[in-house]
């Protein structure tokens, strides 16, 4: 870390200017329901401008308390626009409740000078809003940072370095890593891109120009997914995009490219007290565990809540447990007010017994229960005592095996009915038997499977699912691995499937879900080995699961 050294303003007297917040702030606002009644009205004064780390101005708006008296500030950086949802969410609420909020627009959004790069000058540009508001006359130098998304990779990169001003953090459904975004498993998360591409260029540019850019998304998505090379084929609906472009381009997390695009080191050794939420269908997901993990291995106070949710509904549907876990967490280390903090570091919503838990860690560190698939399409607890090959499917990337729900940050994610996906003669399924009592499956789930292919290159799709008494399978979580073979002879991958708390009931069945992909979620795997999103050349690829494959369930005893 670097000394900070700065000058700050004496206080003044601030005359409050007398803006009223937007109109579609406040009929937005009037609209939602359980929330706290608000405490203060609210100004607005926009269009503020806020000189960047290298002079560019960044369009700045603050709402502010029409109270007097001294309020901490909340700091709320965007490339989405800083109209509705960001205006009436973060700038009219937490001003409600006692808060000067700053909604900046960052480089080259909305207004604001520069060039928008994805991530490289979130850490200048955030100092340097951060010594702009030093200058302020309402700045009483208690500082905290909220927001989700790309809103929370702006507070990581602010973490890097952070000030002294700066007293909490509260980072929803949020992103460190922007490789991470894009590739996982060796995969490349098609519709991550799309729909980060299309909201990063569109939505900063008001409602009328977004909504015309996801009807031609979707008007074109058949074309774009399908096209060979899928390199550039976004171009059609989203024009030039040259960080998209760039991400497609370098697979490999570590290729100079990315390099200085994670902003992770950050919690390895943060002192500032954060809370993270998140989903279990959210597809940041793994790196909000990742890093709360990293939190309190540094020993920073820490929070965690993570809700039924998908990277979009947390901050629809789930609004109300969001924003009171958010304000807590504010009051409490802002204002010295830790009335309504709960008892425990963790809460998390429990899947299929509809209830939240409060857990003192995450994981809980539950032992381990393996659940092997069987011959006759069964899943049990008993090791298989023969070695062989158990079944097979053709993989064939002209016709992909499409993806049902999941965790993604695209609308129309989530759980989902996975009836007519197994339905296909390219989706393997295991299922157990039905379950005499409850089993509770909390922590981080992957599969351990030897797989052999015809050609030497493919991808696995691994996915639990909860089979309930009309048969219906709902999934719980995936995720997916690229793997090569030699010869005949299978290769063993173990397959991360991220994490869930999740109560399998009586009467239920456990199953495993395994195809070669999960299009357009995953760009489809060629079959070649080559890049899939540089390959105009598709193979079809014969995969054949052997014995000694295995579910890893934590906490899985019936």
């Amino acid at each position: 870390m670097t000394p900070h050294t700065h000058d700050v303003v004496p206080r003044s007297h601030w005359a409050a200017p007398s803006g009223k917040p937007p109109l579609s702030s406040r009929m937005m606002r009037a609209t939602w329901r359980g929330l706290p009644a608000k405490q203060h009205d609210v100004g607005w004064e926009p269009g503020l401008e806020v000189p960047a780390a290298d002079g560019s101005l960044l369009c700045t708006d603050h709402y502010f308390p029409r109270t007097k008296g001294d309020f901490p500030t909340l700091l709320v950086r965007s490339p989405y626009g800083r109209g509705v949802p960001w205006s009436p969410l973060f700038g009219v609420l937490f001003a409600e409740q006692g808060f000067h909020v700053v909604l900046q627009s960052c480089r080259g959004t909305a207004g604001s000078g520069g060039r928008f790069d994805l991530w490289r000058n979130e850490a200048a540009d955030g100092q340097a809003t951060v010594s702009w508001l030093r200058q302020q006359p309402w700045f009483n130098g208690t500082l905290g940072t909220i927001g989700p998304s790309y809103l929370g990779y702006v507070q990581w990169a602010l973490a890097l370095d952070p000030p002294p001003e700066l007293k909490a953090m509260v980072v929803q459904v949020g992103l460190h890593d922007p490789h991470a975004l894009f590739h996982a498993g060796g995969g490349f998360l098609l519709e991550n891109a799309l729909a980060v591409g299309l909201g990063v260029t569109y939505q900063h540019q008001g409602m009328l120009p977004l909504v015309r850019a996801t009807l031609r998304l979707q008007r074109r998505m058949r074309a774009i997914t399908g096209a060979r090379p899928l390199r550039g084929a976004y171009e059609s609906a989203l024009g030039e995009v040259p960080w998209l472009d760039g991400a497609m381009a370098h697979p490999d997390a570590d290729d100079p490219h990315w390099h200085g695009a994670s902003v992770a080191e950050a919690a390895e050794r943060l002192s500032v007290p954060t809370c993270l939420i998140t989903g279990w269908h959210d597809g940041l997901a793994d790196q909000t565990f990742q890093q709360f993990a990293r939190l309190r291995g540094a020993g920073c106070e820490s929070a965690l809540l993570v809700g039924p949710w998908t990277h979009t509904s947390a901050m629809q549907q789930g609004w109300p447990e969001v924003f009171a876990e958010s304000l807590a967490w504010l009051r409490a280390h802002l204002c010295d007010d830790p009335a309504g903090l709960r008892p425990t570091p963790v809460r998390v919503h429990v899947g299929g017994e509809d209830a939240w838990r409060d857990l003192d860690d995450w994981p809980p560190a539950p032992a381990a229960t393996a659940w092997f698939p069987a011959a006759n399409g069964t899943l049990s607890r008993q090791t298989p005592l023969e070695e062989g090959p158990l079944a097979s499917f053709r993989y064939d990337p002209a016709d992909p095996t499409p993806s049902v729900g999941g965790p993604s940050v695209s609308r129309g994610t989530g759980a989902s009915d996975n009836t007519a996906l197994e339905a296909r003669e390219d989706v393997l399924t295991f299922t157990g038997p039905p379950l005499t009592e409850p089993v509770d499956v909390l922590g981080p789930v992957s599969a351990r499977l030897r797989i052999a292919t015809d050609t030497g290159h493919a991808e696995v799709f691994a996915r639990l699912c909860d089979v309930d008494a009309r048969g219906r399978s709902t999934n719980i979580c995936d995720g997916l691995m690229r793997l090569r073979t030699t010869g005949e002879l299978p290769s063993e991958v173990t397959v991360p499937m991220s994490s869930t708390a999740h109560r399998f009931a009586a009467g239920h069945r456990m199953r495993l879900q395994i195809s070669g992909g999960a299009h357009p979620r995953y760009a489809r795997s060629p079959g070649t080995g080559e890049s899939s999103v540089e390959a105009t050349r598709l193979v079809p690829v014969q995969l054949t699961l052997h014995t000694g494959s295995a579910l890893t369930l934590p906490q899985g005893t019936p």
